[in-house]
């Protein structure tokens, strides 16, 4: 049996080599366009279609806390940084807030890091209350919606409910006075108090040139079947085990630690990325929360997703075919996971690496200096563009009021 699974592995190596042309222009590679309605919400151009308003905030809100500590800029929650560089200079960008159809007010609520680099939420939730004081006693916009024609960007583990740990963020549930507001978000699960209605999703950042800077020759064999690195217990967080990941990362670990088609460890090398451009299936199992980098890497770089997350709600999934370029295998079956993948057709798995291989569905996981068409930042105007008009009925009477201004727990009341 396991003969034949290494047949299967040389054969699917030696038939098909998947590129990155997204990432390095000029390559060529067999490509499937992306069929219906999916593949025409991928090409379209937001601009013409909405016009957004840049609250200009005191810069203790934004650029002097990257000032501090500019690691912000390369971690998993840079959307926020980049997605406030790449609004200033759109031109969707109006500098008259009365022909506006969306408010954006650039808070980086993730630049709080520790000296490992992972972000602090505790105090994130007082900055963004102070933040929407501010425009709401400065400027008339808030106040006539309450934020319905605003966004915010809030790339938390659990989004909105600012907390690392789930139990303790659906305890917190999302800000008060984020309720009416549209979310962008990187955090997305299915009947889950962090998920608003109507937000929307987009990947974690990724840095495009450092990925660019680990191409390999386009001709190399995909020789790992299964290939993941990262962690498979959090002793620190969760020394019982089987909280972390919903003990979906250990029973990988427990199953296939000895499996020689699964290329499987703690240690991340320095040939990360050059290894994921060599494997067939790239895991991508929950951690604390259901999404990782792990997704945008793996379709950079051409690896099919192996997506291990219950009821996980994936980037701009009205315009990326995740169930045709992936691999959904529910928690439950991670044991099974090697019968289920080497069960996969040999022209299945082709037909998902060569819609991989399709340079729009890699450009829009992408929030790339400067900005090109159809990447992260033009599919989240997509999706706002897509709410327009506004509903009659956001718009409130004079002096009425919806959310409660005191409402969430104590500490956030406090002024930041």
């Amino acid at each position: 049996m396991e003969i034949l699974k290494w047949v299967f592995v040389l054969l699917l190596s030696s038939t098909f080599f998947l590129e990155i042309g997204a990432v390095r222009r000029g390559r060529t590679q067999p490509t499937e366009r992306i069929s219906g309605s999916a593949g025409d919400v991928l090409d379209d151009d937001p601009v013409g279609r909405l016009k957004v308003f840049v609250y200009e905030l005191p810069s203790k809100y934004n650029k002097k806390i990257l000032q501090k500590d500019t690691r912000c800029l390369t971690h998993m929650f840079a959307a926020e940084i980049f997605m406030h560089r790449f609004l200033l200079s759109s031109p969707v960008r109006t500098l008259n807030p009365e022909e506006a159809d969306w408010f954006y007010t650039p808070v980086y609520t993730t630049c709080d890091l520790t000296p490992n680099g992972l972000p602090l939420p505790f105090k994130s939730p007082r900055m963004m209350r102070s933040a929407i004081q501010l425009i709401s006693s400065n400027w008339p916009y808030w106040n006539r919606t309450e934020g319905a024609d605003h966004f915010f960007v809030v790339p938390h583990d659990f989004g909105p409910c600012f907390h690392y740990q789930e139990e303790k963020a659906i305890e917190r549930g999302i800000l008060p006075l984020l309720q009416r507001a549209t979310l962008v978000q990187t955090f997305g699960q299915r009947n889950h108090v962090c998920l608003k209605e109507g937000s929307i999703t987009v990947p974690p950042y990724a840095p495009p040139q450092k990925m660019q800077t680990h191409l390999i020759p386009e001709k190399t064999p995909r020789s790992i079947f299964v290939y993941f690195r990262g962690l498979f217990y959090d002793v620190g967080n969760d020394p019982e085990g089987g909280y972390y990941a919903r003990g979906a990362r250990a029973a990988v670990w427990e199953n296939f630690k000895d499996n020689p088609l699964f290329d499987i460890s703690t240690e991340h090398p320095t040939t990360y990325y050059e290894d994921m451009q060599r494997a067939v299936f790239c895991l991508c199992p929950l951690g604390w929360a259901p999404w990782s980098p792990r997704l945008v890497e793996a379709v950079i770089f051409g690896c099919i997703p192996v997506i291990i997350a219950d009821d996980i709600v994936l980037p701009f999934a009205d315009a990326i075919p995740w169930e045709e370029i992936g691999v959904f295998v529910d928690e439950k079956d991670v044991p099974s996971l090697d019968t289920i993948l080497t069960s996969i057709p040999l022209d299945l798995i082709l037909r998902k690496q060569r819609l991989l291989a399709n340079p729009s569905m890699k450009q829009a996981m992408l929030f790339p200096q400067p900005a090109q068409p159809g990447d992260a930042f033009h599919q989240v105007l997509n999706g706002l563009a897509r709410k327009l008009p506004h509903d009659s009925s956001v718009y409130l009477k004079p002096g009425e009021k919806v959310l409660n201004w005191t409402a969430g727990p104590v500490g956030d009341l406090k002024p930041w």
